[in-house]
C-alpha cells in the first residue's frame, strides 16, 4: 500500500519536474555555454527565479522519494505473492474409507 502511494507520488513528481524545466527560459545557447561564453549557467544573478527554486525543490523531493522507494522495495525483496495467498483453514481433508480398494487391488 505504501509503495503504491510512493510510486504514484514519484510519477507526479516526474511530470512536475519536466514541466518546471520546460517552462524555464534558456540561459545559454546550447553547448556554447561550455565553450567560454559570457553567460553563466544561471545568468549573472544566480538561480533566484521562482522556477529555478521550484525545480530544485521538486528535484530534491524526487531524490528523497527515490531513495525511500528503494528502501521500501529492498525490505520486501524476499516476500512472494504466494505468501499472501496462503490462508490458514480449519477444514480437515476427508480420510479414505477403510473398505476402499487400493490401487493394487483394482488391477
Amino acid at each position: 500500500m505504501t509503495t503504491s502511494f510512493l510510486l504514484i507520488v514519484q510519477i507526479v513528481l516526474v511530470i512536475m519536474i519536466v514541466i518546471a524545466v520546460l517552462l524555464q527560459k534558456s540561459s545559454s545557447i546550447g553547448l556554447g555555454a561550455y565553450s567560454g561564453s559570457n553567460e553563466s549557467v544561471f545568468g549573472a544573478k544566480g538561480p533566484n527565479s521562482f522556477l529555478a527554486k521550484a525545480t530544485f525543490t521538486i528535484g530534491l523531493l524526487f531524490v528523497i522519494n527515490t531513495i525511500t522507494l528503494g528502501y521500501m522495495y529492498s525490505l520486501n525483496k524476499n516476500d512472494s505473492v504466494t505468501n499472501a495467498l496462503v490462508e490458514e483453514t480449519d477444514v480437515v481433508a476427508p480420510a479414505l474409507p477403510t473398505d476402499a480398494p487400493t490401487s493394487q487391488e483394482k488391477k
